[in-house]
């Protein structure tokens, strides 16, 4: 058990409670539209971005994708073709600046119960407001303390800020065991002998508006691995600048510093309070 103020206690729940915020009244709803079987809101867009997507689309419409003054529509039909469409969509927000860090790399948008309906850029996600998903992982030792890593200031998002053991986002064509597993041993370098032994602990949502960037919507997918007393991470693909091992105390108080990137710190909050019990 790990001994924490009441204070500090408090802030962290309260900051867990609010992990998952509404979209701004200006931020336009996507919908996507499924015919008799109705719509569903499953993105946001930036009022700011409104104008140059409502210009676009006028010069040249995309099969699939409609919009109005008070939304964006996407017609559901194969997942082939309706990625094709909003790879067109995001090309031409690409080239107009609204998707910065373009990765070559898909994320799926998944409903609630496990279809998947598209594949999308993942840099995209942000400035659509589409969930993506993502795998955490605490890293923590017996002596009662965890290990962070601090993301390489070359990263595009949060450089230079706090991070889980390892975290990233899950790939169109991934489970999140399997990508926990490979960022473990890309960020820091755990072998698979030891990554087979994370512990599922549940899932965190994440939302919240990103000023520039669109909306982020998340599940983070978090799991608890125990490491040896003298194992130290060592990182593999250039992400992590490197990695530092400290008491709960102290990463509760990195938290309320700011120190963190805003999914880690809901994370090891979560760990911690869990740790705490």
């Amino acid at each position: 058990m790990t001994m924490l103020s009441t204070s500090t206690i408090a802030a962290l729940e309260e900051m867990l409670q609010n992990s998952a915020r509404s979209a701004p009244a200006d931020y336009m709803p996507i919908y996507l539209s499924r015919g008799a079987a109705g719509e569903q809101v499953i993105g946001h867009l930036n009022p700011d971005f409104i104008p140059y997507l409502e210009e676009t689309l006028k010069k040249k419409p995309i099969p699939l994708i409609a919009m109005s003054n008070e939304r964006l529509a996407i017609t559901v039909g194969r997942p082939r073709d309706l990625s094709s469409s909003l790879y067109q969509l995001a090309d031409k927000m690409r080239l107009g600046g609204y998707i910065p860090g373009w990765r070559n790399e898909d994320f799926a948008w998944v409903d609630q119960n496990g279809h998947k309906y598209f594949c999308l850029e993942r840099a995209a996600f942000r400035t659509f407001g589409f969930r993506s998903m993502a795998t955490h992982i605490n890293g923590f030792t017996s002596k009662n303390t965890i290990w962070l890593g601090r993301r390489s200031e070359t990263k595009s998002t949060d450089p230079g800020k706090l991070d889980n053991l390892a975290a990233g986002g899950i790939t169109a064509d991934e489970t999140p065991w399997v990508s926990a597993r490979r960022e473990l041993w890309e960020e820091a370098g755990v072998p698979a002998q030891i990554a087979d032994q994370i512990e599922p602990v549940g899932r965190i949502h994440m939302r919240r508006p990103i000023p520039g960037r669109g909306f982020h919507d998340e599940q983070l997918y978090v799991y608890d691995l125990e490491l040896a007393d003298n194992f130290v991470p060592t990182n593999h693909d250039g992400e992590v600048s490197g990695f530092i091992e400290i008491s709960l105390a102290e990463a509760a108080a990195r938290i309320l510093a700011d120190e963190f990137t805003s999914d880690a710190a809901f994370v090891t909050a979560d760990f911690i309070l869990r740790c705490n019990k």
